[in-house]
């Protein structure tokens, strides 16, 4: 089958994001799987990015073949302007070498965030001092380059945590002017969640929605009617899907999400690959 074409790819998505530098909107473009760029008054925060094929080229002669469904969106190399970076876990598609090696021999001053329990795991896989890594744990805290950004459990499928009590899989509460962007990581529903979120005053909600099937043999995610119900019981303006149309075996379609989006009244929107969101959106 041919590649789902990005909306925006190569010079032309490099022009968009240029061409919003110097605005007053929040800007978020949505890079495939889980992978958002957040722009906001000439800085960016880039979360999760998967920008290679590495996975399908480990993956090519097993019986669990990873077969990419949406074109790369561009050349991490060129993403020279990155001030701050998120992995939410050590899954390939969330903490990929062939993306972040040349994202951050790009952006030497970029600062990564990781949780504190992957912190020797991250360095090893990225041939990197641990020191420079910065470690997040639930209700955790770090600002740079106007975000300041708190760490939230992610249960994928558990909530799962070291010998420490440190969790493995987290997401994260980024705040930015006037705005506050929550993205998910890889999780599901768990118990205390809606109120762990509900007081952070979310306005976008980036959730993934492929949901979740024994026979895939990999950890779930939310279901997409899930997600919708989850940005509406804490309280976001807008829910934006992800974790979709990328690999064959472990996607989803977006209606799901939108037809329980639409029952609710939840403010959603449906990104393709290389596509922007503004927060025009949200105040026009």
């Amino acid at each position: 089958m041919p590649l789902i074409e990005a909306v925006q790819k190569d010079h032309v998505l490099l022009d968009d994001i240029a061409s919003r530098r110097h605005g007053g909107d929040l800007s978020i473009w949505w890079l495939g799987q889980s992978g958002f760029l957040v722009q906001w008054q000439g800085r960016h925060l880039l979360f999760d990015p998967y920008l290679s094929d590495s996975l399908t080229v480990k993956y090519a002669a097993t019986d669990k073949p990873h077969v990419r469904m949406t074109e790369i969106a561009v050349d991490t190399a060129r993403l020279e302007f990155v001030d701050l970076v998120t992995s939410t876990h050590n899954h390939t598609d969330h903490l990929d070498a062939e993306t972040l090696l040349p994202l951050m021999a790009a952006n030497p001053e970029m600062q990564l965030l990781v949780p504190e329990a992957n912190r020797a795991f991250v360095a090893e896989r990225l041939a990197c001092n641990p020191a420079w890594l910065v470690g997040m744990v639930d209700g955790g805290y770090y600002e740079a380059a106007g975000f300041a950004v708190e760490g939230v459990p992610a249960a994928h499928e558990e909530l799962e945590i070291d010998a420490e009590a440190r969790h493995k899989f987290m997401g994260y509460v980024a705040r930015c002017g006037e705005w506050t962007i929550y993205h998910s990581g890889d999780t599901m529903a768990y118990e205390g969640m809606e109120e762990r979120l509900s007081g952070l005053g979310i306005d976008i909600a980036l959730l993934p929605i492929n949901g979740r099937a024994p026979e895939r043999r990999v950890a779930g995610n939310l279901f997409g009617a899930e997600a919708a119900r989850l940005a509406q019981a804490i309280g976001a303006r807008v829910v934006i899907p992800c974790h979709y149309e990328m690999f064959e075996f472990n996607t989803a379609s977006p209606q799901e999400f939108s037809r329980e989006c639409e029952r609710l009244g939840q403010g959603s929107r449906v990104l393709h690959c290389g596509e922007r969101w503004s927060s025009e959106e949200l105040v026009s």
